[in-house]
């Protein structure tokens, strides 16, 4: 295994994932949306738009939009590709495993995340229009973000999560049961592990609605969690409690009023 190509091609992922969170924060930046997806001035201004005004706005057009989701699954979800890649170079030494596979695994997993952004961007559309969320992509109403909280919350005990979350859970696994070689094998286990994450993950893209796509804290926060839940050690230890940390948000946020006495 050539070192220099080795790191080379790790610093360009990382490169990838650093320019993925800038141009998210240049987003953010850009619609006056704080880290914490909150809007000022300018960004309330633009949350009271009617997307069917005739002047164009990015943010109810599909183009846009998909950009803005790839950006954004780029940022969370490629670091929670750390440990497959790491689990593949070993088999680049114990198996026959090769660069070229290697870099078919990334495309074919960031390719299904790609299909995964151009379906939530066509769904923020469909809310848009229907008057479900705004034009920043939050919720008009806590009714609405707490159902989706509790609908993510009560998916992180269902079967498929669990059947889901084993695979992305132990990688090496899945390379040994479906093993292909060269880059043609990469690419084809790549979809296949892309697949299997994006339904294990779908709920935490989700939840950018409950509080805003634009949430730059939200997505810090779940990439961080995918990332962990992914380790060997602890990941099947945080998948049900993080089920409840979600119903009890749920909760919440449906009795605010009463809870803050407003």
């Amino acid at each position: 295994m050539n070192p220099v190509l080795r790191s080379s091609l790790w610093l360009a992922f990382f490169g990838l994932v650093l320019a993925a969170w800038w141009m998210m924060y240049a987003m953010a930046m850009q619609m006056d949306v704080d880290l914490l997806g909150r809007p000022g001035d300018m960004g309330e201004a633009m949350r009271a738009m009617d997307p069917r005004m005739p002047m164009y706005m990015p943010m109810a057009n599909f183009g846009p939009l998909f950009v803005m989701w790839g950006a954004m699954m780029a940022a969370m979800m490629l670091p929670t590709m750390v440990p497959t890649l790491r689990s593949y170079e070993d088999l680049m030494i114990s198996a026959n495993g090769t660069r070229a596979g290697w870099l078919g695994v990334l495309l074919g997993y960031f390719s299904i995340w790609l299909c995964f952004a151009a379906l939530i961007a066509a769904v923020q559309l469909a809310l848009l229009f229907a008057g479900v969320i705004d034009m920043l992509g939050i919720a008009r109403s806590r009714w609405t973000a707490a159902t989706l909280l509790l609908a993510v919350g009560f998916f992180q005990f269902t079967r498929t999560k669990e059947i889901c979350h084993g695979v992305c859970h132990s990688p090496m696994m899945y390379f040994i049961g479906n093993w292909r070689t060269g880059f043609a094998g990469g690419l084809r286990m790549g979809l296949g592990l892309g697949i299997y994450c994006a339904l294990c993950c779908w709920g935490f893209m989700a939840l950018g609605f409950a509080g805003g796509v634009m949430n730059l804290a939200w997505m810090g926060l779940a990439t961080l969690f995918m990332v962990v839940e992914k380790l060997p050690q602890i990941g099947h230890h945080v998948t049900k409690p993080m089920g409840v940390i979600l119903i009890l948000g749920a909760c919440v946020v449906a009795g605010w009023p009463l809870i803050s006495g407003g």
